[in-house]
């Protein structure tokens, strides 16, 4: 039996940067940061932050790119992959991403500020009398 999940919570690093492959799929990719927080021998509180790269494909990526920013705090889990290349410098050279399978935005949706709020859609209320309920 074999398992490869990740599962984070953090908050974005940077702006998700989008691409499309030549053949058409879209992608995403952005850092996530979590932190680590512990009391060390002294007593003193201290702590440490855990960067992570994740990378979404097709419609994920999408919805990443159109309600992520900076700063955003979600919940992604999918699983690890390392790619390899050599680097100009004829080094080779190792990442290790999270290939995201899902999204869960935790802070909301924020709008976009350079767009007056929508008037919200006016809605026909509907009478109910209480012989119409039925407990």
């Amino acid at each position: 039996m074999n398992l490869n999940r990740a599962q984070l919570i953090g908050n974005l690093t940077k702006e998700p940067e989008i691409r499309t492959t030549p053949a058409g799929l879209s992608v995403a990719s952005f850092g996530v940061a979590t932190n680590q927080t512990w009391t060390d021998d002294a007593g003193q509180k201290q702590t440490r932050a855990e960067f992570h790269n994740i990378i979404a494909w097709r419609k994920l990526a999408e919805i990443c790119g159109q309600y992520l920013h900076k700063g955003s705090k979600i919940y992604v889990e999918g699983r690890l992959q390392t790619r390899e290349w050599t680097g100009q410098d004829n080094i080779k050279r190792y990442r290790t991403e999270i290939i995201a399978e899902n999204m869960i935005m935790l802070d909301g949706v924020k709008r976009d500020t350079a767009q007056p709020p929508q008037e919200p859609m006016p809605q026909e209320e509907e009478e109910i009398k209480v012989e119409d309920i039925p407990f």
